[in-house]
């Protein structure tokens, strides 16, 4: 454009020597006429250029850039490019705000934007799930008007954000969550959320574990460590010192049936899924299950056993013998003398079931859902009486699932219980012929 503009006094140096020769040869006042209108002239092409800038600055139009001849036409193909890179930037920071908001959207986690007043400037869809904030009709709101948990409205009112807070919703489900704030330019600030109602729930677990372990070993190392030194210090007779070490024996069988359950739980939840072709004889496993309840049961109850399908089981035999084992021991020991207890086994081409049926006192149906949980118990007292240690179930849950299998519960106080493991079709091959039980 520079050199086009260098071209005005190259018209107006020939324009000038053209009117000095016409006065020369005519009159002066000729000259003097043409040099005037040829610079009005000149004058009059660039008034009228800037006026046609002028207007469209008042009314930019990317793509009705004016057009024009000489250095006019230079400025306006600068200016036309520059707006087609600016409309080029524009379009490339649209995408890149669609694809953050998209990006923000997918995450697992709230991402609420507030401003210097904590007002909601936008938020993504996750914190509807966790906060009930609607992202078109909450915007402006004050987060404190729409997020009224004491500790988080504490959390605001403080301003210190540098550690997060946890806020228990009742927002669908019952959740905890971890909210932080984090500020950064112009005042505005970060909301950020994510669902630690798992982990914490994990975390409970863990605790309860602890203490739930450490109390079964304590009890009885607390009357083992008393006999002992009831043995120590006084002078018993030979009886009362046998009867005394067969206390401390059942202590010592008590505390190991504890260690081996949670050996087995914790074998189960380390090792690998068992091989899919490793063959478990059914009829087998079935009879020594059957034989165990008989001998368990010593005759204080009716042991029925029904079983239909020849069909083997894939998978690892001791987990599943363990898991049968479990579920008959337990019936057992929750049915009175005089009750029964039955198993059942069906197998087809579309699965299998081993069904433990019995006349116990039955479960109220608050305790179903938690009784796979480790040492929980509907009656702490008789579960000590009966010599459970509180993990049979969680062992019969574990061994289940390795197996792609599910437990299902059904119970009436008073009248029974059923538990019933069923297995999915992959899991089953047709039994082998000639095999003994």
């Amino acid at each position: 454009m520079t050199g086009r503009l260098r071209t005005v006094p190259a018209v107006l140096v020939p324009l000038a020597g053209l009117a000095l020769a016409l006065g020369y040869a005519f009159d002066s006042n000729a000259g003097w006429i043409l040099l005037t209108g040829g610079a009005l002239a000149i004058l009059a092409f660039h008034l009228r250029n800037l006026g046609r800038l002028l207007g469209w600055l008042e009314h930019p139009d990317p793509d009705n850039v004016p057009g024009s001849t000489g250095a006019w036409d230079d400025a306006f193909a600068s200016i036309h490019r520059r707006e087609r890179s600016h409309a080029a930037d524009q379009q490339r920071l649209a995408r890149l705000l669609v694809r953050y908001r998209q990006a923000s959207r997918a995450l697992p986690d709230s991402v609420v934007i507030l401003d210097a007043d904590n007002r909601i400037q936008w938020c993504n869809d996750r914190a509807y799930g966790h906060f009930g904030i609607d992202a078109e009709a909450d915007i402006g709101q004050p987060i404190t008007n729409l997020v009224r948990h004491p500790e988080f409205v504490d959390y605001i009112s403080a301003g210190d954000y540098s550690s997060p807070v946890q806020v228990r919703t009742n927002h669908g489900t019952a959740r905890v969550l971890e909210a932080q704030i984090i500020p950064y330019e112009d005042a505005q600030k970060l909301l950020m959320a994510r669902d630690v109602t798992q982990a914490e729930r994990l975390d409970q677990i863990r605790r309860d574990f602890v203490a739930n372990v450490s109390h079964e070993l304590r009890t009885p190392l607390t009357v083992m460590a008393g006999f002992l030194e009831t043995v120590r210090e006084l002078e018993l007779d030979p009886q009362r010192s046998r009867e005394y070490l067969d206390m401390m024996a059942d202590q010592s069988r008590r505390m190991q049936r504890l260690l081996d359950d949670l050996l087995t739980l914790s074998s189960l939840e380390s090792s690998p899924e068992p091989r899919g072709d490793e063959r478990i004889v059914t009829a087998r496993l079935l009879a020594r299950v059957r034989a165990d309840a008989e001998s368990l049961s010593a005759g204080r109850h009716r042991i029925g056993f029904d079983a239909e399908g020849d069909y083997d089981l894939l998978g690892a035999e001791a987990e599943i013998a363990s898991a049968f084992g479990n579920l008959v021991s337990n019936a057992i020991r929750y049915t009175p003398p005089g009750g029964e207890v039955r198993i059942v086994w069906r197998a087809s081409a579309e699965g299998a079931r081993f069904t433990v049926e019995d006349t116990g006192v039955g479960i109220a149906p608050e305790h179903i859902p938690r009784l796979t949980e480790r040492f929980y118990r509907v009656d702490r007292g008789r579960s000590r009486e009966t010599g459970g240690t509180g993990l049979g179930l969680a062992i019969v849950k574990h061994a289940l699932l390795r197996h792609q299998a599910s437990l299902d519960i059904q119970s009436e106080p008073g009248r029974g219980s059923r538990f019933t493991a069923r297995f999915p079709a992959r899991r089953l091959v047709p039994a082998q012929t000639g095999v003994a039980a």
